[in-house]
């Protein structure tokens, strides 16, 4: 049986010269976005010892991280599954700095297995984190920028869920729950569990068994929060988180936003505002995001931090018109000095010139829409016959 060589694993596929093309102008246009907002961009390395991947609250990522034995130390190495605790780890252990800092990032990641039917195992991921802020105005910053990303990709009619899993924390340490209890109203939660929710949560104490099941319903528009001011206890945590996420929803009018007081995703990692952005006609959240403050403990220095990240590939496969520059064919100038110079003065005005090599007949690349014809002495650069 013969092998079939070119195969590649499931959910991993290569990038063609069309779409990489158009990844790559909307990368160098997105980091250009990041670099005019004052967020630097960092490169982390593609693999780490495991147990700084999975430091802390980045143990969550141990299913998605794949593994090997370094040959040269015999230690557990990984393959990065999430460049943001690395980031992180720049910020608190190698550039140390006090106050704001702004960073961004673009690479390739590595998953075990697929976040979802539609997802690859290698997502590239681009983000941007700001640490050292912990008020609502830095969430607001990256929700500001979230929505200018969107908007460079051309991608239409967003839409915003919020949360905020500070509000479950806070029932949670009101009411005195168990760790093992604490995890199974958290699994009932994130699987809509509602029948599950209600037999854990009557054994809890008033006001706040009732509470924690009403998260499961308080979901919709803005006005979501005035009925869980009413509903939820009178709790400082509480009133605060829902004051943010008013804040947040007004900051961004062109968004179509929607409140969900039971998206705890990432609930061992994040400690505050929760956010998913979604599009038309994709089935999961095109980027995610939030709060995540003492992420940098593990590396010494536990600094305020709040960011987003999304997949540059699902983000160009979504994206609108990216302008694809036409190219110039041009014959072979190894023997035509005036040619050559020709060619010189385009590329350096930015044109895209595909010379042909001596002898060879045309050229299949699709981008030549033009060619560069000789009248007289000149060269002149004229369309194509379709």
């Amino acid at each position: 049986m013969q092998r079939m060589n070119w195969l590649l694993p499931e959910h991993i596929a290569d990038v063609l010269p069309a779409e990489a093309r158009r990844m790559e102008l909307l990368r160098r246009r997105l980091l250009d976005l990041f670099h005019t907002r004052g967020y630097e961009l960092v490169l982390p390395p593609l693999l780490e010892y495991l147990e700084s991947l999975l430091t802390g609250s980045a143990h969550d990522l141990n299913l998605l991280t794949c593994k090997l034995a370094d040959q040269l130390s015999g230690r557990t190495l990984g393959v990065r599954a999430d460049m943001t605790p690395q980031v992180a780890r720049i910020d608190a252990h190698l550039l140390n700095r006090e106050g704001v800092t702004r960073l961004c990032y673009c690479g390739s990641t590595l998953h075990a297995r697929p976040a979802s039917l539609v997802s690859s195992r290698e997502p590239i991921q681009l983000g941007a984190e700001l640490y050292g802020y912990a008020d609502k105005a830095a969430d607001r910053e990256i929700l500001r920028l979230l929505a200018e990303v969107l908007a460079a990709a051309d991608l239409p009619g967003f839409r915003l869920d919020l949360g905020h899993v500070g509000i479950f924390r806070a029932l949670i340490e009101a009411a005195k729950v168990d760790t093992e209890t604490s995890e199974a109203i958290l699994s009932c939660l994130q699987s809509k569990d509602k029948p599950g929710l209600a037999a854990i949560v009557s054994e809890l104490p008033a006001p706040y068994g009732d509470a924690i099941l009403a998260l499961s319903r308080l979901y919709g528009g803005i006005e979501i929060l005035t009925e869980a001011r009413r509903i939820l206890p009178d709790l400082p945590e509480i009133t605060a988180s829902l004051d943010t996420l008013l804040f947040l929803a007004e900051s961004v009018p062109e968004w179509s936003v929607m409140i969900d007081l039971a998206d705890l995703r990432g609930y061992h990692y994040h400690n505050g505002v929760v956010f998913a952005a979604y599009v038309p006609g994709y089935p999961a959240a095109i980027a995610l995001g939030g709060r995540y403050d003492g992420v940098g403990r593990s590396f010494g220095r536990a600094r305020p931090a709040t960011g987003f990240s999304l997949d540059l590939r699902e983000l160009t496969r979504l994206a609108g018109t990216i302008a694809e520059q036409n190219a110039i064919l041009s014959p072979s100038s190894l023997n035509d000095p005036a040619l050559a110079e020709k060619i010189a003065a385009l590329r350096k005005a930015g044109e895209i010139v595909v010379e042909c090599l001596p002898n060879e007949a045309g050229s299949t690349d699709p981008r030549c829409k033009r060619q560069l014809l000789q009248k007289g002495k000149d060269w002149i650069v004229e369309s194509m016959a379709p």
